[in-house]
């Protein structure tokens, strides 16, 4: 799912390419993106596109007249620029966004869809939009502490929990905790005001620095390849291979369509963290150690 360094970066294209234009029109290919009945979408055609903005993980275009266009990209769902009036791809594509200069397709690259387009008039129905989360980016550090610490979470649970913290999600939280050095399992309760003052810093500069790094990548060009894995990532989606600061592998715990990956040397002292299907499996037998595994995996070879 696009993050926060995900979504500036698509912002800074979209206000390139299409900031100040008009919008001609909305082809839509499926009736599922959209989830508003009004305003109408064809209210949209024929609309100057005068602003973004980012919203959490959602994409907001403001049209002229106050006409709000919503996106939330969920996992999969992509922009991608191409020549004016061009075709809708027939088995990723959800709509095309039509300018005098060219079109604008929305494709989600997924069996089920979940992408979701609304159309809203007006800031008061558009603030029904924001989850509440602090922009880390302009919080200081006691600002960023009372919303971690709102409620008793996980570490990684509380950087990912869009009403508590803007724009983090599984990716960029590995890679925060990671540069920490905490644990993602770590309560919130049990953080230090060190620790507290770490993960601040962290979070920060891992946000500004993988925003930065992505623009400097994509440059004058729309981006194509927007992803949660990338090259130069420290853990997240890094299992097996060594740790960029210590060489130790990288681990992970996998809980349906998400992942927590860590460093144990870094971030947990040494110890694996329990999957929940395999410790309830194993029980006593769960390695404690990442020399313990390795030990196991060398006998069950042999």
């Amino acid at each position: 799912m696009p993050e926060l360094p995900d979504v500036e970066l698509y912002l800074a294209a979209l206000r390139r390419q299409i900031g100040g234009r008009t919008l001609e029109r909305i082809r839509l290919a499926t009736p599922f993106l959209l989830r508003s009945v009004a305003p109408p979408l064809t209210s949209a055609d024929g609309r100057v596109v005068a602003g973004f903005r980012r919203m959490g993980k959602r994409i907001v275009w403001e049209l002229e007249g106050q006409l709000f266009l919503v996106f939330h990209l969920m996992i999969a769902a992509r922009f991608k620029w191409r020549d004016r009036g061009a075709a809708i791809p027939r088995k990723v594509g959800l709509a095309a966004f039509d300018f005098a200069h060219g079109t604008l397709l929305l494709t989600e690259a997924a069996t089920r869809k979940r992408a979701s387009l609304h159309v809203v008039q007006g800031e008061h129905a558009l603030s029904a939009f924001d989850p509440g989360g602090i922009d880390v980016l302009s919080s200081g550090v006691e600002a960023f502490a009372r919303a971690v610490q709102r409620e008793n979470h996980t570490l990684k649970r509380a950087l990912t929990d869009p009403h508590l913290l803007s724009g983090i999600g599984n990716a960029y939280s590995d890679e925060i905790l990671h540069r920490a050095g905490l644990s993602p399992f770590k309560l919130t309760r049990h953080i230090t005001s060190d620790e507290m003052a770490a993960l601040h810093a962290a979070t920060v500069e891992t946000l500004v620095e993988w925003t930065r790094r992505l623009q400097e990548e994509s440059g004058d060009t729309f981006p194509e390849k927007v992803t949660a894995f990338r090259e130069g990532m420290a853990v997240h989606g890094r299992f097996g291979k060594p740790c960029p600061r210590c060489g130790t592998p990288v681990q992970r715990i996998v809980h349906g369509e998400h992942e927590v990956n860590y460093c144990p040397d870094c971030q947990t002292g040494g110890r694996l963290l329990a999957d929940r299907a395999l410790s309830k499996l194993l029980k006593d037998d769960w390695p404690k150690t990442l020399d313990e595994l390795e030990r196991r995996r060398r006998d069950q070879s042999s």
